[in-house]
């Protein structure tokens, strides 16, 4: 009391003044805070106080069958069992990936960093730990689930690929979806993708995603404390994915692979009539199964570290000289312009001279005085040196392109290569320098910086078989809905007209089949009986060699010649033609014709078969 009758009244208000405007102040910011919690932020907190009982989770689609022209599956579902875990229900975040590392082998780090990258994610939303969980890993996980809130188990579809890496390139294969693909779809308009969904990463997962993807459910449930599910409240079920058939001949698919086993090469097989895919083989090649539940660090450092390049679809991506199968085209030009008749004879020496150097013949004796034909049959290089000469590169060039070189074939990879058909005007853009007359005798030969893939060289070959005709390669047959009605059906598409007239079509044909059934024929050893086969083999040089040795043992792996072949049968009524490339593989007439024979040979006799047996149900109809 004696304080307070101290003090002057005036100064006692003053301080009473001041307490009484910092407990205005305090409960002024309580009160603001109050505020946005209660308004600006209600929807939020009544959203997560929601997801502390009621939650909505989404059930994936199963993504459509992909089917060969028989009905043999390539690429199907089956359930798979993830792990997942949802941040806000688990208690102790580092005792938990711990104990998850010891139960399904994944280290914590890694687990630590799935969950960092899923910042930004709707609340209460599950994360991707491990996919396709083992059934040892599941029953681990599972005698745990007590001590591991907000860690869950998910069953969804899984991709399956029974034939493996026999198809890996053609059918492709999923995989989670990355930031970067899914800000390229966001900005294309798409936003129904979001972290954690399964997309198509290549071939034709990838080409035909938005016809493969289905539809995805969801189920509102009701969850216990620790997130544990206690009923489904209300589910929407998912409709899955539209079905593709493809053109794809499972037994010549097979055929080509066992033929190109312990080969770095590809092969492609193409009905000529209308520019069906009936085969596509690259080796070697990789399992996509192995991709579906994650892989190590280590193994995928392994696998895109391959020397051999084994994602590389060499069938499409491969560009090679395409060597002596070029000649035909050579020839072609100089019939075409009349720079030669069928019956002009050259002499086709052992060597060619030319501008103070010797372009040599494969063969060492040379061939004598032959005409066009013969020039094709027995692969004369120096007749070819003298004939490219006098059609001239920029010829050279124009007749390429109209068989389709040094453009896409269209066939709807996006990864496919053009390959190069030089010209002067190229050389001069890209190194600055004239066009060489010894550059032409080389892309006469198919050699130099002429560059092929063996999808072109087929489609090529092709358009010879037919008559003329240039088809975009077409690897779907049709679109089917899950229960198996067709939706779309796919038709052949004409790129173009091969000009070239009756008479050399029907001489470049003859030759061809000379090229197998002709004695000197470079392929003399397929004219197996019934067959009937036409073609034309290619040793693509690598390197440049001082002497060459048909016993390519002795010559270094990386300087060995890259083997092809390409031809048709029947002869008289294609029905496939096959263009082979064997890596460094030598001779095509030792490596690559042998793998063409085994496809022509299944697939004939399959079509053989298929004839017999629409013939006696035919009859058997007609009994009735």
């Amino acid at each position: 009391m004696r304080y307070i009758s101290d003090k002057d009244p005036s100064e006692f208000r003053e301080r009473l003044f001041i307490a009484i405007g910092v407990v205005f102040f305090i409960f002024s910011i309580l009160v603001v805070r109050l505020w946005y919690l209660q308004v600006m932020k209600s929807h939020y907190f009544g959203e997560l106080s929601l997801n502390n009982r009621i939650r909505v989770t989404k059930t994936p689609a199963p993504r459509g069958l992909i089917l060969a022209r028989d009905g043999t599956i390539l690429a199907e579902n089956r359930p798979g069992f993830d792990l997942a875990i949802i941040p806000e229900d688990v208690e102790d975040m580092e005792k938990t990936l711990s104990t998850l590392e010891k139960l399904v082998g994944v280290n914590k780090e890694i687990l630590r960093k799935r969950i960092k990258r899923a910042r930004g994610r709707p609340p209460f939303k599950s994360i991707k730990l491990k996919k396709d969980l083992s059934w040892e890993e599941m029953v681990r996980v599972a005698i745990y689930r007590f001590e591991l809130p907000g860690v869950l188990i998910e069953v969804g579809p899984t991709r399956s690929y029974p034939l493996g890496e026999i198809t890996a390139h053609l059918i492709g294969y999923v995989g989670e979806i990355s930031v970067r693909e899914q800000e390229r779809l966001r900005r294309a308009g798409k936003t129904s993708y979001s972290l954690g969904d399964i997309i198509g990463k290549s071939g034709v997962e990838a080409i035909y995603e938005n016809v493969l993807r289905g539809m995805d459910g969801g189920r509102q449930i009701e969850v216990d404390a620790h997130g544990r599910l206690i009923k489904v409240m209300k589910e929407i079920p998912p409709f899955p994915g539209n079905n593709l058939r493809l053109t794809i001949d499972v037994p010549t698919q097979l055929a080509l692979w066992e033929a190109l086993s312990g080969k770095a090469g590809a092969g492609i097989a193409i009905d000529p009539r209308n520019g069906k895919v009936l085969a596509m083989v690259s080796t070697p090649s990789f399992d996509p199964n192995l991709l579906i539940g994650g892989i190590s660090e280590e193994d995928w450092q392994s696998i895109i570290n391959n020397p051999f390049r084994v994602f590389t679809n060499r069938a499409i991506q491969g560009q090679y000289p395409p060597a002596s199968t070029f000649k035909v085209i050579t020839a072609a030009a100089a019939l075409e312009e009349g720079i030669i008749e069928p019956s002009t004879k050259m002499y086709s020496g052992p060597v060619f001279r030319f501008g103070g150097r010797e372009y040599r013949d494969w063969k060492p004796e040379g061939h004598g005085n032959i005409d066009i034909k013969k020039a094709i049959i027995e692969s004369a290089d120096t007749f070819f040196y003298q004939v490219g000469l006098m059609v001239g590169i920029e010829r050279l060039a124009r007749y390429a392109e109209m068989f389709g070189f040094g453009k896409k074939t269209g066939i709807g990879f996006g990864t496919e290569k053009a390959g190069l058909v030089p010209t002067p005007e190229w050389k001069k853009k890209t190194y600055g320098t004239i066009w060489y007359d010894g550059e032409t005798i080389l892309t006469a030969i198919g050699q130099g910086f002429l560059l092929t893939t063996p999808l072109q060289l087929a489609n090529a070959y092709a358009s010879i078989a037919n008559g003329g005709t240039l088809y975009m390669p077409q690897f779907v047959e049709s679109i089917e809905s899950p229960s198996g009605k067709v939706i779309k059906e796919f038709e052949p598409v004409e790129l173009g007209k091969v000009e070239l007239s009756t008479e050399t079509l029907s001489l470049l044909k003859e030759a061809l089949r000379g090229v197998v059934a002709d004695e000197d024929g470079t392929a003399h050893h397929l004219n197996v009986d019934g067959l009937r086969i036409a073609g034309k083999t290619g040793t693509a040089q690598v390197v440049r060699l001082k002497k060459r040795t048909r016993d390519i043992e002795k010559i270094p792996y990386k300087h060995r010649d890259h083997a092809w072949f390409v031809g048709f049968a029947p002869y008289d009524d294609p029905r496939i033609v096959v263009a082979v490339i064997v890596e460094h593989g030598g001779f095509g007439s030792q490596s690559a014709a042998p793998v063409a024979l085994k496809v022509i040979q299944t697939y004939l006799k399959g079509l053989e078969e298929r004839d017999k047996l629409l013939s006696t149900e035919h009859k058997r109809g007609e009994r009735l």
